[in-house]
């Protein structure tokens, strides 16, 4: 079972109000998902996000991270309704492993944007106890620094301008599969 055979069947699984993934098995085979890690899920329709949620730090075993945030992506995304038995059917489930986030040291706001990789970086951005963060995929939506930046500080309900603050910036790279 791929990785993200393995989310789709968590989804599948509530649905059906049953266990069927065989976790020993599975990670006999790929002893890596016996080690913690932290995963994103990510749920597509048409193309259009249906539902998103994930770890940022590894605090469990991979194969479990995965199943949780495959059934809270499916279900307890604050910005969709559930998903249905029968969007299940006709929707992509992406997982991304992510790498332990790093520390960005930055001077200035050219030099974050010199040190931040567009497409292949993952951020974490923190301010005043608020924090959001976007999976790389994002820049493929949101391709200018400044919009991606917007975005973020929309997300974690900050002002506009609270780059000048000099927010924590963490970044992590990730594994996609689908």
């Amino acid at each position: 079972m791929n990785i993200s055979n393995i989310a789709k069947q968590s989804i599948q699984d509530e649905f059906d109000y049953k266990n069927s993934i065989d976790i020993e098995k599975i990670t006999q085979k790929n002893p890596k998902l016996k080690e913690n890690g932290a995963s994103f899920v990510t749920l597509t329709k048409n193309g259009k996000l249906r539902g998103c949620i994930g770890s940022l730090t590894a605090c469990q075993p991979l194969i479990k991270d995965i199943i949780y945030n495959a059934k809270n992506a499916a279900f307890r995304d604050p910005r969709f309704s559930k998903l249905t038995r029968e969007e299940l059917h006709v929707t992509d489930v992406e997982v991304s492993i992510l790498t332990k986030p790093k520390l960005l040291k930055y001077n200035d706001m050219e030099d974050l944007k010199n040190k931040i990789r567009p497409n292949i970086d993952g951020v974490i951005l923190e301010l005043n106890s608020k924090q959001a963060t976007f999976l790389p995929q994002v820049w493929e939506e949101l391709p200018e620094f400044e919009n991606f930046f917007g975005h973020l500080l929309s997300k974690a309900r900050l002002p506009m301008d609270s780059l000048r603050n000099f927010p924590t910036i963490h970044i992590y790279q990730v594994i996609k599969y689908k």
